[in-house]
């Protein structure tokens, strides 16, 4: 999520697997012209929305896309070839490009994103990159860890959310020093344990997963925003947590998930961020599965966001506008 949201309010076993698994919605007719972002995010800036995440397999890097009204997107520049960020051009990696993060802090850019297992970090002086390394290196390499985020503090302090890896993906929290793209480890905090029913579903074989988190502070209360199941599972969902302090510790919401199969009618739904749309309502983009009975690759969706503060507890009970879901297209001309 970018700071202008901040602003305003302070992965051929596993298809068969999940083909058994996902008749569980009825099948919908689909645009060839939808958008395969995976893990998407959106930044937001000057009259215009850009959306990258994950492509197909993860290779290659990362893309752009523009838009001014979140339904119909081009390729920045209209050119289909062309990567904000790129394997093996002054940047980590070389495979699993994923789960993308644009940050903007002083005019300059920073890429967070996956790739080989690892969280990077890249700069650029324009949004649309290209985003390089002076050091090519993950930000932590003594481990495995993906699906980086990274929020700062009003005392100016950074924390990096991520995953890593124990029997299953669990959610971290670490203080950041953003000078040397570096954490502190001495301040590395698991977020929580799994759980919740809808965390890990019967049908979900695999170890428990937690993924893709967003945090936002709304009135001294950091809210984090992560996905659960495994991403093939059609019970793939969102939820959120709330804590009075970034790194916890954090009470999970009565009412999760937000956004599941049985909410907004797709099944995978799940792995996105949220950000303020030029109306000044705030969305979640996310992806699902491509059809009923395959995964990959996934489609994009966007969602709006309704925020009620709940008067008994102080703490603002979040839903989806389930009947204005936005699916976006790719057009090549403006």
């Amino acid at each position: 999520m970018n700071n202008k949201f901040l602003s305003k309010t302070t992965i051929a076993s596993l298809a068969i697997i999940t083909a058994v698994l996902c008749a569980c919605t009825s099948e919908k007719p689909v645009s060839e012209s939808e958008i395969l972002f995976a893990d998407p995010t959106i930044f937001v800036e000057n009259g215009k929305y850009y959306l990258t995440g994950t492509r197909e397999n993860g290779g290659g890097g990362f893309q752009i896309l523009e838009s001014d009204n979140l339904e119909n997107w081009h390729y920045y520049n209209e050119d289909s070839t062309y990567f904000i960020l790129k394997s093996e051009e002054q940047t980590f990696g070389d495979k699993g490009f994923w789960a993308p993060q644009i940050y903007k802090e002083n005019g300059i850019y920073h890429f967070f994103y996956t790739a080989n297992e690892q969280v990077v970090a890249a700069k650029a002086d324009s949004l649309t990159g290209p985003y390089r390394q002076n050091i090519i290196r993950p930000i932590d390499g003594s481990e495995k860890n993906i699906d980086p985020f990274l929020f700062k503090d009003e005392d100016g302090k950074y924390y990096l959310y991520h995953v890593r890896f124990d029997n299953g993906n669990y959610l971290w929290s670490a203080e950041y020093d953003f000078d040397n793209d570096s954490i502190y480890k001495n301040t590395l905090t698991k977020c929580f344990e799994m759980t919740d029913a809808w965390e890990k579903t019967d049908n979900n074989i695999w170890p428990p997963i937690m993924e893709g988190p967003t945090v936002i502070k709304l009135d001294s209360v950091y809210y984090l925003f992560y996905s659960a199941n495994h991403y093939q599972n059609p019970d793939y969902a969102v939820g959120y947590a709330t804590a009075t302090s970034p790194s916890g510790p954090w009470t999970k919401h009565p009412d999760n998930p937000i956004i599941h199969r049985d909410i907004v009618g797709e099944n995978g739904s799940g792995h996105g961020d949220l950000f303020m749309g030029l109306d000044n309502t705030p969305y979640y983009v996310y992806h699902i599965h491509n059809n009923d009975s395959t995964a990959n690759p996934r489609r994009t969706r966007i969602i709006p966001l309704k925020f009620s503060k709940n008067d008994s507890t102080g703490i603002y009970d979040i839903t989806v506008d389930k009947e204005h879901i936005i699916i976006p297209h790719i057009n090549q001309v403006k």
